[in-house]
């Protein structure tokens, strides 16, 4: 089946669109942040939420995946309890987020109307500097004299580093209970637009931190910059030749070398290298992986290290393909995928499946009539895929019978985490080593999304509506409702920080050299 991106991949690329026009003046003619930012009433934002439930009842396979009915009812109390007053779309944004961060699945995604995100990327509002989340703190990452590179962050406008860190946790969902991707996301990820919508609109920042073997505070207030600036400064900043390794923007989306007579490395950046099997480019692709093997079989190469860290995921049939040379048995996408509708609930309001553009007519039609193909008949609640989406993929020549380390990060999702999901379960001789990825070991929801837009706030919510019960056996190691557990989990060091070492590559190696 057509595995869709993760939706972090599919929110950069509707944020690459919304926010082209960034270098826009500044100043419209009656252009200001309560033209876009709307106060509601309390009886539209309670008409939109019980439109928001009901249309995850009847069209999201995985609302009651990892939480209870009494606990989704209870949340949504909660959610109606705070639109008793007037609210800004903001505000009530907010009460969003944390309702599809609740659910649990690292394809959920919220956003509000394209006006008001291009208003807000129009101003001089951005925070200038780099932040780098080493060792549970907010690292500055930006080369300036203003403040020194490795300093730790302690506050940002009279906000502690701790609170800051916490209230951007909702922006950023995970499968079922994971926490890691929030926890680096939470700084790495959070100083653009999330910081505007959490905060406002600011034309400064003071920034209180302790400079590297420090002891006292120092404060320092600097102008806030345009989008574009903010980009530029991300561009330089100190960690780049480190962060770049792992960057499917900058690296190419796989590529193979050898990094030792004895030790190969096969980098799996992103699974768009073919949109499915009859892409041209799946049988280059194909040709590649066969090659890589056959290059480690001919030469009898003992270690291989399969470097998937920050591979957001991509679609079928890519990901299985290295699968099929590291192990003796046969295995399937999933054990079980449905849906739980037969047609389109709620299509007044149906958008599409990318924000950045509706779908018209005909792309509905067409939509319709996959979604009929994949999923042809509900019964009993469920519309069990097509059994033909799901083949069995069998065990390929020449396997590689060495040793494989496996490297994995928390920004590891949906079709990335799903191989490794495979490779855990059915790997040869494997060691996996990293951080605990967003995406699920056993479950995600899944390969089709559905967006929908709010009548009243024109808030856009993403969900996917495929429950996907992944081939992975049971382990005593990983726990229901987590990502994929590393035998070894490495996070980077502040000291590799500062070197510009990549840390868990270096850790891999000493266990290749058994140091």
């Amino acid at each position: 089946m057509r595995k869709v991106l993760l939706l972090l991949l599919l929110a950069h690329q509707a944020w690459a669109q919304s926010t082209a026009n960034s270098t826009e003046p500044v100043k419209r003619p009656g252009d200001s942040l309560s033209v876009y930012n709307q106060q509601l009433s309390p009886a539209e934002m309670k008409q939109d939420l019980q439109l928001f439930l009901d249309i995850r009842k009847k069209a999201n396979s995985g609302l009651y995946r990892y939480r209870t009915q009494k606990q989704i009812d209870s949340i949504y109390k909660w959610a109606f309890n705070q639109v008793r007053q007037p609210m800004s779309t903001i505000g009530f944004y907010k009460i969003i987020l944390q309702l599809t961060d609740f659910e649990g699945s690292c394809h959920n995604y919220t956003e509000p109307q394209a006006a008001l995100v291009s208003y807000l990327n129009r101003q001089r509002a951005f925070f200038p500097f780099a932040l780098k989340y080493i060792e549970g703190r907010m690292i500055f990452n930006s080369k300036t004299d203003l403040i020194p590179v490795g300093s730790q962050i302690l506050s940002i406008n009279g906000v502690t580093d701790k609170e800051l860190m916490r209230s951007f946790y909702k922006y950023m969902t995970a499968d079922g209970y994971t926490q890691t991707q929030k926890q680096s996301a939470s700084v790495n990820k959070s100083y653009g637009i999330r910081y505007l919508y959490e905060y406002g609109v600011r034309d400064s920042f003071k920034i209180g931190f302790l400079a590297p073997g420090a002891t006292q505070q120092q404060t320092v207030t600097v102008p806030a910059v345009s989008l574009e600036e903010r980009k530029a400064n991300l561009t330089l900043r100190y960690s780049a030749p480190v962060d770049s390794v792992i960057d499917y923007n900058v690296q190419p989306k796989y590529s193979f070398r050898m990094v030792s007579p004895t030790t190969g490395l096969l980098n799996l950046r992103i699974f768009t290298m073919a949109a499915d099997a009859d892409d041209p480019a799946f049988p280059v692709y194909v040709s590649f992986i066969d090659s890589v093997f056959r290059v480690l079989a001919n030469n009898n190469i003992p270690n291989l290290i399969l470097d998937i860290r920050s591979n957001p995921g991509g679609s079928d049939p890519t990901f299985e393909q290295p699968m099929m040379y590291l192990t003796d048995s046969s295995f399937k996408e999933n054990t079980l995928a449905y849906t739980i509708f037969d047609e389109v609930p709620y299509e007044k309001y149906f958008w599409g499946v990318s924000t950045a553009v509706k779908m018209d007519s005909a792309e509905k039609m067409s939509g319709k009539q996959l979604l009929k193909d994949y999923f042809p008949a509900l019964h009993n609640g469920r519309n069990i895929q097509n059994s033909k989406y799901n083949p069995v993929y069998h065990p390929k020549s020449p396997g590689f019978k060495g040793k494989l380390y496996m490297l994995i990060d928390e920004e590891v999702a949906s079709a990335g985490s799903h191989l490794a999901s495979l490779v855990k379960a059915y790997a040869r001789n494997v060691t996996i080593v990293g951080v605990e990825t967003v995406g699920g070991y056993y479950y995600h929801n899944g390969h089709m999304p559905a967006i929908y837009e709010l009548p009243n706030s024109k808030i856009k919510t993403k969900f996917s509506i495929v429950h996907v019960e992944q081939d992975a056996l049971i382990k005593p190691d990983q726990p229901e409702g987590r990502g994929i557990i590393p035998d070894y989990t490495v996070w980077p060091t502040f000291s590799d920080f500062m070197q510009n070492r990549d840390t868990q590559m270096e850790y891999v190696l000493r266990l290749i050299a058994g140091k």
